[in-house]
């Protein structure tokens, strides 16, 4: 398995030799590939592919993604080292730099997504999403991050630098409340599985009524530390939720929120206005629980134009 250790690999990148590195990397993943399939291909060529998707220059990283090497050889969406193969690259160059030169469909969205969380306006300067999401971010999506980068800092040598997705991160501002006792929850409604496609780990329940209602499907007690929170404050934690394990990325978070958001306004489509209008209305609950740890969300939202609440909870214990 190559490694970063490998120091005939690091003295090819030291010496800017990018296209053979990509000609190794194809070897490597091809050959991988053919012994142990997909998965084993993308872990064992990953390493290298993260070296090339940070370092190279923009015209050598973006054929990691190509098939022009054949059988085995392309990386996909799911192939990562400390992130996605994909996400790295978006990282590094802007789109003015890759439009030009991205091919594959799926790869090229998720590029884009992330020079919008990077903080690109596309909404003039690329195709339109397949699915309608803006191409730029709407004020809410800016205002709960702070001073903390929307994606990743990754490292040249592996590893990575994220936002901590802890919500409530702090008790500031909460105090005891009572929660009513459980009500029945609403079953089919598409928000629900819109908000379960964030993490196999989130628990997530519609009830008719309040936050409150919704939230103590999940609290651990009727009274609780809790308080009402802006949606802008409970959104990134919402997207890092969504880009959680190491082969999605921030821009899969983002999708997934955006997907659930227009399942809420009951449209088939994303509606910016109509968003944006439930966004200005949601009334957002959190609560804490004494068994989190490092990595943890709890929150409710409850739309009051439709009398519907959504609890998602749940603790990221890996």
């Amino acid at each position: 398995m190559i490694t970063y250790e490998d120091r005939s690999l690091n003295a090819l990148a030291e010496a800017g030799h990018w296209p053979e590195l990509l000609g190794i990397y194809r070897q490597v993943r091809a050959a991988a590939s053919a012994r142990a399939g997909e998965a084993g291909a993308a872990a064992e060529s990953a390493p290298l592919g993260h070296l090339i998707a940070h370092g190279a220059p923009p015209e050598v990283a973006v054929r990691l993604f190509d098939e022009d090497g054949g059988p085995g050889t392309a990386a996909g969406v799911g192939d990562h080292d400390s992130g996605p193969l994909w996400e790295v690259l978006a990282t590094r160059h802007s789109w003015l730099r890759l439009a030009p030169l991205l091919g594959p469909a799926p790869v090229r969205r998720l590029v884009a997504h992330t020079r919008v969380l990077v903080g690109e306006d596309l909404s003039y300067g690329a195709e339109p999403d397949p699915d309608g999401v803006p191409l730029v971010l709407e004020p809410w999506e800016v205002a709960g991050w702070g001073d903390s980068g929307r994606v990743r800092d990754y490292l040249r040598a592996g590893g990575s630098r994220s936002c901590l997705l802890a919500l409530p991160a702090t008790r500031e501002g909460l105090g005891p409340v009572d929660l009513p006792v459980r009500r029945e929850r609403v079953a089919g409604q598409r928000a629900t599985k819109e908000f379960a496609a964030l993490a196999d780990w989130a628990q997530v329940a519609c009830v008719r009524g309040t936050a409150a209602d919704a939230a103590a499907q999940y609290a651990p007690a009727r009274r609780v530390t809790g308080g009402y929170v802006p949606f802008a404050a409970a959104y990134p934690v919402l997207v890092q939720a969504g880009a959680g394990v190491r082969a999605h990325g921030v821009a899969r978070g983002r999708l997934v929120v955006w997907r659930a958001l227009v399942a809420m306004t009951g449209a088939a489509r994303p509606d910016r206005a109509e968003v944006n209008a439930l966004v200005a209305r949601l009334r957002c609950f959190t609560w804490c629980d004494p068994a989190d740890e490092l990595r943890y969300l709890h929150v409710a939202l409850e739309d009051p134009a439709t009398g519907l609440s959504w609890a998602v909870s749940g603790d990221d214990v890996e």
